[in-house]
């Protein structure tokens, strides 16, 4: 959001607070947030949400504050339509989120370009705003541009934006070098199941951080003595594990190895932005780490972020179950590369353009063209594993993509304990799903889908999966309260839009 909109917006909330006759102090009550906060809000000098500016006009009885907000957004589908053209992906979700959080390792200012303007990007500038960092979108809200306080107030943390994100967790790798002691709140996010904080904690031990958790906050404690004297070896390979290691690793004075990381797209785009900074970091792309610390980072630092595979594989996904002929732009070939190898085997037709690199010079990108594909479900399960295997979070679109093959395909989603339900939900469109137990689904196809109106799943790539599924049902389907897909796609109706679907946003009345 622009900075002229954001004073105009404060304005109009500082002018309804005072016509209430209320002090920020009890704005701030109403909201559960700080005085600071809503003074910052007031000033024009913090992001804001739509959802925000609903509960402000709620608290202050102002239509004028709301904007005209009324309540959860859906999405109404006229599906069957075929999609035509080209649509370019846009930069990784998660590797925005690895870097807003890294950008709390640098004193100097940080300059993120085409980052993507989410729901979870809003809700981690709302926390980094709330302790004291200034963020603002600059060169047509394209960019972003962070500063940071010489001390951050963690008093003032906003808990309550803090706890929709489970980004959260990778602020525990930067503060552990700002601050001997403090408080976060728990993460949130997706709902997946217990995923267990346990492998963060094990890593950030080692550098001398305890975290005691109690009455929804992480306690935590720094001991500056305590340095990694041997190699750390993750218990998993996760994505933000491997994060939280190298946000802790990159301003401790010395040499850190990190061993079983993970080489996910977003850990590389992390360790491409840290040598930005000025830390060396050897084996970026494999499963050991080696990171060279400096104590303090102090730089001007412009970073662009590469394009999110998980959305290139949406888009491909929403081709294949509308059977269109579409070119999906600027793929990270690399981390689609066993999808793409299992979509052949399936008789997937489609091209390839040239590879060409990415604005950071180091990810691989390539035009994809798909066109209608008699597809035939694949001999062997599909399955996640870890970079380079099938992405985790493409596992989800497999699903609509195999109800339109012929035969049965058995997925199994062995890292999250509840996702694969989420799948049936495709059942509701005329899809045929077996639930096996909570990881495994078998899908049955072709499938003759039908229009339904349903709750959007509260997972985002299961969520996404029923919307592509009601774009290929003849008729209007209704997704309801979408905020899940927000949080993790930006614009995603519109631009499917641009290339044939019809989608159209609305609220209740």
């Amino acid at each position: 959001m622009a900075d002229d909109y954001l004073v105009r917006i404060g304005k109009l909330i500082r002018d309804a607070r005072q016509h209430r006759g209320w002090t920020q102090a009890q704005l701030a009550e109403a909201l559960n947030t700080s005085q600071s906060a809503v003074n910052r809000i007031e000033r024009g000098n913090q992001n804001i949400s739509l959802e925000m500016i609903a509960r402000i006009g709620e608290a202050l009885d102002s239509e004028i504050v709301s904007l005209g907000y009324a309540g959860p957004m859906h999405l109404r589908v006229v599906g069957g339509r075929r999609l035509s053209g080209s649509i370019d992906v846009k930069t990784s979700k998660n590797a925005c989120v690895a870097l807003l959080c890294a950008s709390l390792l640098n004193k100097g200012r940080t300059v993120l370009r085409r980052v993507a303007r989410i729901e979870e990007v809003y809700r981690l500038l709302e926390v980094l705003n709330s302790i004291g960092v200034r963020t603002r979108w600059i060169n047509d809200g394209v960019d972003l541009e962070i500063v940071p306080p010489a001390q951050l107030d963690m008093d003032a943390i906003d808990a309550e934006a803090a706890r929709r994100t489970r980004s959260i967790i990778m602020f525990l790798g930067p503060l552990l070098h700002r601050m001997d002691h403090f408080k976060l709140p728990y993460a949130g996010g997706c709902d997946l199941g217990t995923r267990t904080i346990e492998p963060h904690m094990i890593a950030l031990r080692r550098f001398g951080l305890d975290i005691a958790a109690t009455e929804g906050l992480y306690h935590a404690e720094v001991a500056r003595d305590v340095t990694p004297d041997r190699p750390i070896v993750l218990t998993e390979r996760g994505d933000t594990v491997t994060e939280n290691a190298l946000l802790a690793a990159a301003r401790s004075d010395g040499t850190t190895v990190i061993r079983n990381a993970s080489s996910n797209y977003m850990v590389q785009d992390l360790c491409f932005f840290l040598e930005a900074l000025g830390v060396k970091v050897e084996g970026i792309g494999t499963t050991t780490l080696t990171v060279h610390g400096v104590p303090t980072i102090d730089v001007d630092v412009d970073y662009s972020p590469s394009e999110d595979p998980v959305e290139a594989m949406s888009l491909l996904a929403a081709a294949v179950v509308t059977e269109s002929e579409l070119t999906v732009k600027r793929v990270p070939i690399e981390f689609l590369e066993i999808e793409l190898a299992v979509l052949e085997e399936m008789g997937l037709d489609h091209d390839r353009s040239a590879e060409y690199a990415a604005d950071n010079g180091r990810t691989r990108l390539i035009d994809l063209t798909v066109r209608p594909s008699k597809l035939e479900a694949p001999i062997d399960k599909i399955h996640p594993m870890p970079f380079p295997g099938l992405n985790i979070d493409n596992v989800p679109f497999f699903a609509a993509i195999a109800a339109a093959a012929q035969g049965k395909t058995l997925i199994h989603d062995w890292v999250y304990d509840n996702r694969a339900i989420y799948l049936t939900d495709l059942n509701r469109l005329g899809g045929r799903l077996q639930l096996l137990d909570p990881h495994r689904v078998l899908v049955e196809g072709p499938t003759r889908w039908r229009a339904a109106e349903m709750m959007c799943p509260p997972a985002l790539r299961p969520a996404v999966v029923v919307l592509l599924a009601m774009m290929a049902a003849e008729g209007t389907s209704v997704l309801r309260n979408v905020y899940v897909i927000n949080r993790g796609y930006e614009d995603l109706a519109e631009r499917l839009n641009s290339v044939g679907a019809q989608i159209e946003t609305f609220r209740d009345i």
